[in-house]
């Protein structure tokens, strides 16, 4: 799978913002990627160094439009962690 295809989106919410500051970003991933394929994939997109990755599956919630029901999509989540003497990742850098 070639990086494009494992990192989706990043996540852009007041509590991802806030962990910028300690080198941590959040990323929508692909569902069948591993850790090191999100280590890899975020090094080789940004150029930074990662030092640990944590993912977590997004269940779909239940949603109504009127009589009408059903489950937004499932999706999973990453929280990658760079080391202390890596750069920031420039995209994040504006958004504060």
């Amino acid at each position: 799978m070639a990086a494009q295809d494992i990192i989706i989106r990043p996540i852009i919410t007041e509590k991802t913002m806030a962990g910028n500051s300690q080198k941590k970003y959040t990323f929508e991933v692909n569902k069948a990627s591993t850790k090191i394929d999100i280590k890899r994939a975020v090094e080789e997109l940004f150029g930074v160094k990662v030092s640990k990755v944590n993912t977590l599956h997004v269940r779909g919630h239940m949603r109504r439009q009127g009589r009408y029901e059903g489950y937004t999509r499932s999706w999973k989540k990453a929280v990658v962690t760079l080391t202390e003497d890596s750069k920031t990742i420039e995209f994040f850098e504006s958004m504060i």
